[in-house]
């Protein structure tokens, strides 16, 4: 199918898309322009797509389409930058379904295509598609080489077979939906469910460990502290610190509904919980008191992460995600996040702390440049809410997880899906990251620890 018939079958092209079609087509034009050849006629029709890649078509004696042909060009004087300019054409059609025509404001002699975006795209893509799309010759990248630089694109060789990933292990056991589930540096797991339960796993033979029993409503979120303890939060409105071997340590109480998510702060000794009572407590693990009750949400908090500099994010179904800091725990969020269109279910910071990721009710993700606010990429392939995200150990790839069942892999530098895991039988609700996998649990009952797929760059 071209990529014309995807337009009018499927509607517009992602971001992800977008960038892949860039990483597809930029190695065949260098290698034509380094042959000193030109294609001339680079439009939607002209690309096809098969099995997720996106192929230029040869052609022979076309005449070009006007719309997506370059100033020069039209003139009878066409370059290797004109390709570029026709490929930039077709990238603001293929994300808006505007005609060219209609995308090309004659006063001002600019595109104007961005207001006709159905969602926002990153200010990198923006960039780059607008340099493409200079009038000016000199103004343009100068060559597909250039741009493949950029993207770190080395050269022209085959499309890689999409990345696998498979099951390793599969542990059984729990009565009800696994809610969360976290890892360890030491590649212990622990998981929390509808059941009450809190589990802790043994890899090698997947039998559990040891069972807690002490909450008396579904355990909703797990983390593990630096020191090995674990923290639960429950929708019985109590959270609870337990040791590395699930005996109880503190019960914390405040809350006045469910409590759905914890994040331990860096340092060990403050532990953040988010509630469906609209505010996120902070709370001194040694002692188990309160410190700050911070407010501001005008819907349930669905989730709440730390950054690696102590930078606490929360989301609510209010379509917002608040940022705080330490020095402004009382009530002031440093910033306010909006450009999620429903609720806001996931944050995850990654490593360096530099990005933050979202996930929504909407079906995206969104990835956010923490010092700037903006959305570097909104990523779109899951087709029902993005309940979770993590981000690797190494910060190149994204793990999301969804109810329409799978876990997806993508690849942060370029916001394109790599790989997704189709192996649990009903939504997944969580997902977490170890040093060589990756555990994930779903409504289906079970904690599957998956393998990570080669997502290297070509």
């Amino acid at each position: 199918m071209n990529l014309a018939e995807v337009l009018q079958v499927e509607g517009v092209l992602s971001e992800a898309q977008i960038w892949r079609l860039l990483r597809d087509v930029l190695p065949v034009l260098k290698l034509l322009h380094d042959r000193n050849l030109i294609h001339g006629d680079i439009q939607p029709k002209n690309i096809r797509r098969h099995q997720g890649n996106f192929i230029l078509i040869e052609l022979h004696d076309s005449i070009s389409s006007p719309e997506y042909v370059a100033p020069e060009q039209l003139r009878g004087l066409a370059v290797p930058q004109s390709d570029l300019y026709s490929l930039g054409v077709t990238c603001i059609h293929l994300l808006t379904d505007i005609p060219p025509f209609d995308l090309f404001d004659v006063n001002d002699d600019c595109w104007a295509w961005e207001p006709y975006l159905p969602s926002p795209v990153s200010s990198r893509l923006t960039q780059i598609l607008n340099k493409l799309l200079q009038t000016t010759i000199s103004q343009r990248f100068q060559s597909a080489g250039e741009i493949m630089r950029l993207l770190g694109i080395n050269s022209l060789i085959a499309t890689p077979p999409t990345p696998k990933c498979h099951s390793l292990r599969i542990f059984k056991g729990h009565t009800a939906a696994v809610n969360a589930v976290a890892l360890n540096p030491d590649g212990q797991i622990a998981s929390v469910s509808a059941d009450k339960t809190t589990r802790l796993w043994d890899i090698n033979t997947e039998k559990a460990i040891c069972i807690a029993y002490k909450h008396t409503d579904s355990v909703n979120s797990v983390a593990f502290n630096l020191d090995g303890t674990i923290a639960t939060a429950s929708s019985d409105r109590t959270l609870k610190l337990w040791s590395s071997s699930l005996q109880e340590i503190f019960t914390f109480t405040g809350h006045t509904r469910a409590v759905k998510s914890v994040s331990f702060h860096p340092n060990g000794q403050i532990l953040a919980s988010g509630s469906w009572d609209k505010t996120i407590k902070l709370w001194n693990i040694r002692t188990g008191q309160e410190i700050y009750t911070l407010t501001g949400h005008q819907l349930q908090v669905t989730s709440v992460a730390f950054s690696s500099q102590g930078i606490l994010a929360s989301a609510s179904f209010d379509r917002t995600i608040r940022l705080w800091q330490s020095d402004t725990w009382e009530n002031r969020p440093v910033i306010t996040l909006v450009g999620h269109v429903q609720a806001v279910l996931a944050v995850a910071f990654s490593p360096n702390g530099q990005i933050l990721a979202t996930g929504s009710d909407d079906k995206t993700i969104k990835l956010w440049d923490v010092s700037t606010s903006e959305v570097i990429h909104t990523l779109s392939g899951h087709c029902w809410s993005v309940v979770t995200v993590v981000f690797s150990a190494d910060g190149e790839t994204l793990i999301s997880g969804s109810w329409d069942k799978t876990v997806k892999f993508w690849r942060v530098s370029t916001g394109e899906e790599i790989a997704t895991f189709t192996g649990h039988e009903d939504s997944v609700l969580a997902v977490a990251v170890g040093p060589d996998a990756v555990a994930s649990c779903s409504k289906d009952k079970t904690v599957q620890l998956i393998s990570l797929p080669d997502v290297s760059l070509p």
